[in-house]
């Protein structure tokens, strides 16, 4: 089956056992300031899983997500790395559980997707008795009762660890068990890492094994589920949340526990051609054909180049789908950094020009039947991506003209040509490539020196971005609360004291303070921070009760008058949440938010905390840019 066969079967499987299948989410959280995207299907679950209400008591869900992970841009390129893709997914929240959802999978993968259950191996946990959670028995039975079910016997094997498994391999089981490491679920680590207080289970994922011929053991060891090997994937996770960590030593079983089901949608189609490639499913090889076509080369003797071109053609054109604009920091920045590398890896190919105008359009005509909204962005989306290649080639002319200038005595060090990437946005590849043409020669110890400088600037990066969450079950502790109230209180108080023209325009949220961008087109003063700090301190003390209720859109923003980000776009229903104070007429902050949030703002100083701002300053053009926080 085709992936978007896979898609549609999918929905309408779970459709039929009385799932409410759900639009995608945004590939730009709305509902949590913490990170840039959208980088895992469960994350606009992460209220409901956590215990709040899904709307009208829906308690059975099921989408298909599209998901973006940046920190996977520089391993794209080999068979199975993308940025962008879809996670098909299903969940229970507090209604059913493993003895309707492991038969649920194997009946959707083996009989309707027909993929050969000889070539599939599942995994299960192996227990762990110093935290007094037993093997999960009954999972592996649930699986065995499938498997015979379609003549296999399935037998057990115990490797406890993905070491292990390199050493040992499967040795004849088709149910492999792991310990924590691999088959426990939280959002942070395994057993023992686990937060507090948060909810937890084993999990139960499906692989599919390609064959011995595509393993290569002296790299890889003996083939097994949690090898790193391109002979096996996975292509399916069922989490089952059913535990609560209680103390360092305890966990609690949940009385309603959840499920929480993913499975890669390019991965599923890869199984069904039986071939290790994701691209060549359906969704990426129509515009390799393309490439083919405008190139003059074969897919075959370019593997690379024309994964990375397809692969960052597709997220740039849902990216600025979702209305992220290419700039130098944020979502912007990662945006033109796809379309950059798409350029770059395309003049690989001997493509000069117009590689956006001629691939865009196989896109939009991949998605534009599922995803009404790549259709109707698409001629917005196609002008802001040929500007930013315009510009970029531009900008390569200007980097081969710096090249010659810092080509001294017909060298170039590693420092130069990092520097000819991080000021000029000149790819270090091209460098390298121009240097062989031009007969420039490279420092001996060129690439040390280019990777200690890249080095730096990652560190840096990491230490600019420390407590940012990056997906899952994150972003929720309680210090995450505060500040995100704390946000809502200052969004407002700025209001009060700027202006209405003030309006949010992005948000950061760590551990140690928050950050907020809003329109205003000159410094703020001294004193009208000061008004600032004065104001939302006040409503601070004043203890104002903070709740949520759900409106129509078209009533919260134009009925209601409740605040939002700039360019957010919502569905047809938003959640609003409101802070105000016992017997006030009209609440203080009324704001289309997903949450989460403290219960009463004095929350924000039970230790006797106070907000203060420690920085203000220009953003860009007409953006300011405050940080904040609780001391």
């Amino acid at each position: 089956m085709t992936a978007k066969e896979i898609r549609r079967a999918y929905l309408k499987f779970f459709e039929e056992r009385g799932h409410t299948v759900v639009p995608r989410a945004s590939l730009i959280p709305k509902e949590d300031p913490t990170t840039l995207f959208t980088g895992s299907g469960m994350q606009p679950m992460v209220p409901y899983l956590l215990g709040e209400p899904y709307p009208d008591g829906i308690k059975r869900i099921a989408d298909s997500q599209v998901v973006f992970r940046s920190v996977d841009i520089d391993e794209v390129g080999d068979s199975e790395h993308l940025t962008s893709f879809e996670m098909l997914g299903n969940w229970s929240l507090g209604d059913y559980f493993k003895k309707e959802q492991i038969p649920w999978v194997a009946e959707f993968y083996f009989d309707v997707l027909k993929i050969d259950p000889n070539k599939v191996y599942v995994t299960a946990y192996i227990g762990n008795e110093e935290f007094g959670i037993p093997r999960d028995d009954e999972a592996i039975e649930l699986w065995q009762i499938e498997f015979k079910k379609r003549g296999i016997d399935a037998k057990v094997t115990e490797l406890g660890t993905s070491e292990k498994g390199d050493e040992l391999g499967m040795q004849g089981g088709r149910i492999i068990l792991y310990g924590g490491k691999e088959n426990w679920w939280a959002r942070a680590g395994d057993e023992e890492e686990t937060p507090i207080g948060d909810p937890c289970g084993p999990c139960s994922e499906i692989f599919y094994f390609f064959g011995d011929e595509y393993n290569d053991e002296t790299k890889f060891g003996k083939p097994h589920p949690a090898s790193d090997s391109p002979c096996i994937t996975e292509i399916g996770n069922s989490v089952f949340m059913g535990y609560r960590k209680g103390s360092d030593t305890e966990f609690v079983k949940l009385k309603a526990p959840n499920i929480d089901f993913g499975g890669g949608l390019e991965r599923l189609a890869m199984a069904s051609l039986g071939k290790p490639d994701i691209s060549a499913i359906d969704l990426a090889k129509p515009v390799n054909d393309q490439l083919e076509l405008i190139s003059g080369k074969k897919y075959e003797d370019h593997t690379k180049a024309f994964r990375v071109v397809t692969d960052h053609i597709k997220s740039s054109v849902w990216l600025a789908t979702d209305g992220v604009v290419p700039s130098n920091q944020g979502q912007g920045y990662v945006l033109r950094r796809l379309v950059r590398r798409a350029v770059k890896f395309g003049l690989d190919l001997g493509i000069n020009q117009n590689l956006i105008a001629q691939l865009a359009p196989v896109v939009r005509e991949i998605y534009g039947e599922d995803y009404k909204e790549i259709v109707a962005n698409y001629d917005s989306v196609l002008t802001i991506l040929e500007k930013e290649e315009r510009v970029f080639r531009q900008t390569l002319v200007k980097g081969l003209k710096e090249l010659e200038k810092r080509a001294t005595d017909k060298s170039l060090s590693g420092a130069d040509i990092f520097k000819l990437y991080d000021t000029y946005g000149f790819p270090m590849e091209l460098s390298v490539e121009e240097c062989g043409i031009r007969q420039i020669k490279l420092s001996d110890n060129w690439k040390d020196e280019f990777e200690a400088s890249m080095q730096e600037q990652k560190e840096r990066s990491r230490t600019a971005t420390k407590g940012t969450f990056k997906g899952g079950l994150g972003g929720q502790t309680q210090q995450h609360k505060k500040y995100h109230t704390a946000t809502h209180l200052m969004y407002q108080a700025l209001r009060d004291v700027l202006g209405d023209h003030v309006v949010q325009r992005g948000s950061n949220i760590t551990e140690e303070r928050l950050r907020f961008d809003f329109s205003h087109p000159e410094k703020v003063t001294p004193e009208q921070i000061a008004r600032v700090e004065e104001i939302v301190n006040d409503q601070i003390a004043r203890d104002l009760k903070i709740s949520w209720e759900e409106f129509p859109t078209e009533v919260a923003v134009n009925e209601k008058g409740a605040l939002g980000q700039f360019g957010d776009r919502y569905g047809e229903t938003v959640k609003v949440y409101s802070m105000c104070e016992d017997g006030a007429e009209k609440p203080f902050s009324f704001e289309i938010c997903g949450g989460p949030h403290v219960d009463h703002t004095h929350e924000l100083i039970d230790d006797g905390k106070k907000f203060k701002i420690i920085k203000e300053e220009s953003s860009s053009a007409g953006i300011r840019r405050i940080k904040a926080i609780l001391a």
